[in-house]
Order: structure tokens, then C-alpha cells, then sequence
């Protein structure tokens, strides 16, 4: 791909996509969201592609979530292709495909870069990888998928607990209850996802797509079971982004203060 802020590489019938912002913890923009989401559309079209491994570039993050210094710019984080915006987040979070694929977790998930990581079918993470939904500290919500994934992965009290406090979970954890395959040293990472990518691409892939596919209850393209979902989640964003404490939470980060909630 022409643009650097998502690279890919074949390995045999494996595609490796990579977030390649390290300088901005690779955090989602505008670039990231079409290089991702159209990573994944080659890849479902392309035969000899069987598995695709999502990572980030560097040791310290996989994803911080979105990019806070684009949008304060006032730059969208969305391409300006409504069928390229019909990915959703990260041109992901939204954008079910046939092809298996592993998130090779190198760093912190934060965020949307958590919501990122729930939308893999399998996780491999570095043993100090850590996984967060933080945004109820700043006056927002897990908007991407991730209030409703959280809770569909871990056992509910335990993913209640994680989203309401906005805590880290660190990998061990969070491979202790099913929301990780593996953990494993950060030099072992990308071995360790490539063995267990060509492990599945070693199957029939026919076979293996339709398995996920009635799995997850994939039909065109598309997870029906979702709907609903996603159509409370923009009826409670919609509410939640004309509040008081909506802005009041991103503009205490940014001045670097303890936010005032007034509930409003």
C-alpha cells in the first residue's frame, strides 16, 4: 500500500497488516481507517489469502484508539467514502470478513485500539500488553463495538467491572478468562501469531471461512445479531455527545486537570 500509516506483507496464504504510527501510538486516523479496511477487503476477495494478523508497529502500543491530535485539529477519522465510513471504526470495527483474523497484540489496547482487538477472532499478546475501555473517565462510552463486545467476551460482572472503572486489564488477565488466546514474550509474538495463523491456513479454507461465518452469524457481509446493537449504541451516543460532561471530560484531558461531572 502507497500510504505508511498501514503497511502489508504476504507470508504464504498469511496477511500481515500493521499500524504503522508509532510516533502517535499508533492511533487511528483518517489513513489508518482506510488502510485497515481495505487491507481486510483484499483480503477477503484475494483466494490465497486464508488468514490475516492485525498488529502495530513498535513494542508500547497496538493501538491507543483514535488520534486526539487529529481531531483537535478538526480532521475526521473517517475517509470521506460512505462505503469506506460503513466500516466503522479503524475500517473494523463494523467490517465482519470470512478470513480469520488474529490480533497480534504488541503493546497497550486502549480505547478504540481494545474495541479493535475484540473485533480479531483470536488474540495473541505480548505478556505485557494491557487492555482498556477507558473513555468513561472522559465523559464518553466504548462507542465502537466495545460496550456491547466486552460483555459478549468476558464473563459479564468481570467485563461490567473493567468498563465501568475504565481499568486496564493486563494480558494474563485477560487471557485467564477467555478474552486472549496466548501470551507470550514480545520477541515470541509475531512467531507465535504466524505458527498459529498457518495452523489454520494449513485447513481447508472454504471450511474455515464457513465456520466463522456461522459462528458469528456472518451474512453478506454483515453480523445481524448486531443490529440492534449498534443501533441502541447511536441512539445513547447521540444523547451522551450533546451533554455538558461529553465536553467537559476531553477538555480536562487536554488541560491536564480532574474533570467536573455534573451529570448533565
Amino acid at each position: 500500500m502507497t500510504d505508511t500509516a498501514v503497511l502489508t506483507e504476504r507470508q504464504g496464504h498469511i496477511l500481515i497488516v500493521t499500524i504503522n504510527r508509532p510516533e502517535a501510538r499508533n492511533a487511528v486516523n483518517a489513513a489508518v481507517h482506510a488502510g485497515i479496511g481495505t487491507a481486510l477487503e483484499q483480503a477477503e476477495h484475494d483466494p490465497e489469502i486464508r488468514v490475516v494478523i492485525v498488529t502495530g508497529a513498535g513494542d508500547k502500543s497496538f493501538c491507543a484508539g483514535a488520534d486526539l491530535v487529529a481531531l483537535s485539529r478538526g480532521e475526521s477519522l473517517a475517509p470521506d467514502d460512505p462505503a469506506q465510513q460503513a466500516w466503522g471504526f479503524g475500517g473494523f470495527a463494523a467490517h465482519p470478513i470470512s478470513k480469520p483474523v488474529i490480533g497480534a497484540v504488541n503493546g497497550f489496547a486502549f480505547g478504540g485500539g481494545c474495541e479493535l482487538a475484540l473485533m480479531c477472532d483470536l488474540v495473541v499478546a505480548a505478556d505485557h500488553a494491557q487492555f482498556a475501555l477507558p473513555e468513561v473517565k472522559v465523559g464518553l462510552f466504548a462507542a465502537a463495538g466495545g460496550a456491547f463486545r466486552l460483555a459478549q467476551q468476558l464473563p459479564r460482572k468481570l467485563a461490567m467491572e473493567y468498563m465501568l472503572t475504565g481499568d486496564p486489564i493486563p494480558a494474563p488477565r485477560a487471557a485467564a478468562f477467555g478474552l486472549v488466546n496466548h501470551v507470550v514474550p514480545l520477541a515470541d509474538l509475531m512467531p507465535a501469531a504466524i505458527a498459529l495463523a498457518e495452523k489454520i491456513a494449513a485447513n481447508a479454507p472454504l471450511s474455515v471461512q464457513a465456520s466463522k461465518r456461522v459462528a458469528l452469524g456472518i451474512d453478506e457481509g454483515r453480523i445481524a445479531a448486531d443490529a440492534p446493537y449498534w443501533e441502541h449504541n447511536t441512539r445513547e451516543r447521540a444523547v451522551l455527545m450533546r451533554s455538558e460532561d461529553a465536553r467537559e471530560g476531553p477538555r480536562a484531558f487536554a488541560e491536564k486537570r480532574k474533570p467536573v461531572w455534573k451529570a448533565r
